[in-house]
């Protein structure tokens, strides 16, 4: 294995790391700040960090990336106004729910962006991914109820699963525009979602933290959210899409034990039973991602949620073996095409 592989593969596994201390970090900043100015600073410091990275290497770049045009606003609006009220649902959740579960029950956004994907925009989900989102669902079902005996659903959850479900048409919206520039689109997601959560904070009547908490979040948000898309961008630019996101796929379970360990949240034995069905569910997503060996034209889509940040895949196969990939991931967008030689195009 070569110098630059090993680099890539460093580079997927701390990304997903950095995406894994979102939810257990924000849980102990809500005790600070409340939910709605929370997601804003999140994301205001994805947004400003990414634009700073973007400014400081921009004299040593040269970028072919098309930037986004006047027929590309529809898809522009609709994935920041889903950028906006998706973190909000989820720092509501999280301010009731436990990391963990919140952790885990990020992965229903698989289910979500498949299941819009498929009815929204007619793309096919091959039999191995239905049964990965048959999995998911269990697990997510498993997680949202407080007491299985009663079956009383957990008020948390519902506003974790609906920032699931919002993320879903976000990933889908973010497709359409990801063969534009990727810096643009991070900016614009970063900066516009977090102007947005802010102003529904000051309507809401939220108090505004002291300032240490809000650099706190927004540090969270740059490193949790923006220095993560930045290592992923790295590393599938030599491992592809596919091989690094099995890397990334990591992170809602290294996001759950973190929980367990700064948190010192508890476990119980519906939590393991769910943690079983959601590993399983997530393998078939991986192994579906590296699939290859299919014969005719037809489209598989699937997410991969971390932490409150989401990584999904669009693959297209042919009779000829030649395979498109497009991978979106909150502030990101990639394209690769595997050819059937194995050899990676960017």
């Amino acid at each position: 294995m070569n110098k630059k592989k090993i680099t890539a593969i460093v580079y997927a596994v701390l990304a997903a790391l950095f995406y894994a201390i979102n939810m257990p970090f924000s849980k102990l900043l809500l005790e600070k700040i409340e939910p709605t100015f929370m997601a804003s600073f999140l994301y205001l410091g994805a947004g400003v960090g990414i634009g700073m990275i973007y400014l400081l290497g921009k004299c040593r770049r040269k970028t072919t990336e098309e930037k986004l045009s006047r027929k590309d606003l529809p898809y522009t609006i609709g994935m920041i106004a889903l950028d906006i009220a998706a973190p909000i649902f989820l720092m509501i959740g999280l301010t009731s729910a436990t990391s963990a579960n919140a952790s885990l029950l990020n992965n229903f956004e698989i289910v979500a962006t498949s299941i819009i994907a498929l009815f929204v925009f007619k793309e096919v989900i091959s039999p191995r991914l239905w049964v990965a989102i048959m999995l998911i669902t269990l697990s997510s079902m498993l997680l949202s109820f407080e007491d299985m005996s009663s079956l009383k659903f957990s008020f948390g959850s519902i506003f974790i699963l609906a920032a699931a479900v919002c993320w879903g048409f976000e990933n889908n919206f973010t497709r359409r525009i990801s063969s534009k520039s990727t810096f643009e689109i991070v900016m614009l997601k970063g900066i516009f979602s977090g102007l947005g959560s802010f102003l529904i904070a000051i309507i809401r009547g939220e108090t505004f933290p002291q300032f240490q908490y809000v650099a706190y979040a927004m540090f969270l948000g740059f490193i949790a959210y923006g220095l993560s898309i930045f290592l992923y961008v790295r590393a599938q630019k030599e491992l592809g899409a596919a091989k690094t996101s099995a890397y990334y796929s990591t992170a809602p379970f290294v996001g759950a034990l973190l929980s367990f360990v700064i948190l010192k949240e508890s476990i119980n034995e519906h939590f393991i039973i769910a943690l079983f069905i959601m590993l399983v569910g997530s393998a078939l997503v991986v192994v579906d991602t590296m699939n290859i060996n299919h014969s005719n034209l037809h489209t598989n889509t699937f997410v991969h949620t971390h932490d409150g940040s989401t990584h999904s895949h669009i693959i297209e196969h042919s009779h000829s073996h030649k395979h498109f990939a497009t991978g979106n991931k909150h502030f990101h967008q990639h394209k690769t095409v595997e050819i059937e030689n194995d050899k990676t195009i960017q």
